[in-house]
């Protein structure tokens, strides 16, 4: 019986080996989230691993052309929801919710949160625009804000900045925000600012 070959050239197996690599991701990934939800992994360990994994999926996904995540997820029949949620918002669990575990210094969470508040609006301030610009930066402000164990839950910004995240995390590295996304983005950094230093002047830090 002769064998069936996936592909004739080079450039064929290379598209089937990126295709293999992004199922490899998505698959990784969804046993990761269901191992943290079920307690299985350290805060620690899962951060550093999905983080690691996230950035994989952004440079294979840039490699295989066509369909999108569902699209990918439907052709191959892939069950993933909790990698799909995960790979909508582009950051780890522990980034996205608020996981301050009360260590450190108030005064540490204050200088961090502060330098990312200064830090994204200087850097719109600037110009700079571009995904692979500004994600990390949101990253990093969301990330501080939710380490400061004065900060509520509820805190009304952390659900807009994790909105803006997966916005950007849709799109291309290259690709940039328009100007009317950027003043948006601007006001709310700048508000949030604002209510991040009131609420300071109010309590004991």
């Amino acid at each position: 019986m002769d064998t069936v070959k996936l592909y004739s050239s080079s450039a064929e197996r290379e598209v089937y080996e990126n295709m293999a690599a992004l199922y490899a991701i998505i698959m990784s990934l969804e046993y990761l989230e269901r191992a943290f939800a079920r307690d299985s992994v350290s805060a620690t360990e899962y951060t550093s691993e999905c983080s690691k994994l996230l950035l994989q999926y952004k440079t294979v996904s840039q490699m295989v052309s066509g369909d999108e995540l569902s699209g990918f997820s439907h052709t191959y029949r892939l069950n993933c929801p909790a990698a799909t949620r995960r790979l909508e918002v582009g950051i780890p669990s522990t980034i996205e919710h608020s996981n301050s575990s009360g260590s450190g210094t108030n005064a540490k969470h204050v200088a961090d949160a502060v330098k990312g508040f200064i830090t994204t609006m200087d850097a719109l301030s600037l110009g700079m625009r571009s995904v692979d610009r500004l994600h990390p930066l949101l990253t990093d402000l969301l990330q501080s804000i939710n380490a400061a164990p004065f900060v509520p839950t509820d805190f009304k910004w952390k659900p807009v900045f994790r909105d803006w995240l997966i916005t950007l995390n849709q799109m291309k590295a290259s690709d940039e925000l328009d100007e009317g996304q950027v003043r948006q983005l601007m006001f709310e950094v700048e508000q949030a600012d604002n209510d991040f230093n009131n609420m300071l002047g109010s309590s004991e830090v």
